[in-house]
């Protein structure tokens, strides 16, 4: 997990998970009217309680899945399947529309304050952001495999503050069409690695080689 294609990959799955451009037109949205300074507050905390319930999963995902039994061979065959018909809601904008219907939700019941609900869950860290990060902990072995998969969490973070920061010169630059052309290419790539992740379970159990 410490080498680099490992850690690419990882930060890659995450990245496309996350989808930091087409959270840009949902934070305009939820933040609209909003000062400056009251929207990158918003932002930061939204980032902030991520990172804490991504720290939650990462160590606490795999014993929560021994408790219960399941193995992580089956959750990684499991999360594949999860990830890869994310991959599908991607490539056919159905993604998009529910992440509307969320903030929305949020928007209606916590209009003064969606850093909580809806930004930090589930926009940022929603049931795919769940699964990958278990995913990655069950290939940890070390503590600088956890490090090393805390990084890619902090370093798409980073990231998507940084999109909310930018996001009106992102939303101008990439319009509507420039948005769905990104997000259906990201779709290939999840659709890609979730059938890697399926593969790896198949491994795990000897039913592939």
């Amino acid at each position: 997990m410490t080498e680099w294609p490992a850690i690419i990959a990882a930060f890659t799955t995450l990245f496309i998970i996350i989808d930091a451009p087409g959270l840009a037109p949902l934070y305009i949205a939820l933040t609209q009217g909003m000062p400056s300074a009251q929207r990158n507050r918003i932002g930061l905390r939204a980032c902030i309680t991520a990172g804490i319930l991504m720290l939650v999963f990462l160590f606490l995902g795999e014993a929560v899945l021994g408790f219960i039994g399941i193995s992580m061979p089956a959750f990684r065959i499991a999360g594949g399947v999860l990830l890869f018909l994310t991959a599908l809601d991607m490539l056919f904008q159905r993604r998009q529309a529910r992440r509307q219907e969320n903030a929305d939700e949020g928007a209606q019941e916590h209009h003064d304050d969606p850093s909580v609900f809806p930004l930090a869950i589930p926009l940022i860290v929603g049931p795919g952001a769940i699964t990958t990060i278990i995913l990655l902990a069950g290939q940890a072995h070390s503590g600088a495999d956890f490090a090393a998969v805390a990084g890619v969490m902090a370093a798409n973070l980073v990231i998507v503050f940084l999109t909310f920061l930018a996001a009106p010169l992102i939303e101008r630059a990439l319009g509507k069409v420039g948005i769905n052309i990104v997000t259906r290419l990201l779709g290939m790539l999840l659709a890609a690695l979730a059938v890697q992740f399926i593969l790896d379970g198949l491994t795990s159990f000897g039913l592939a080689g």
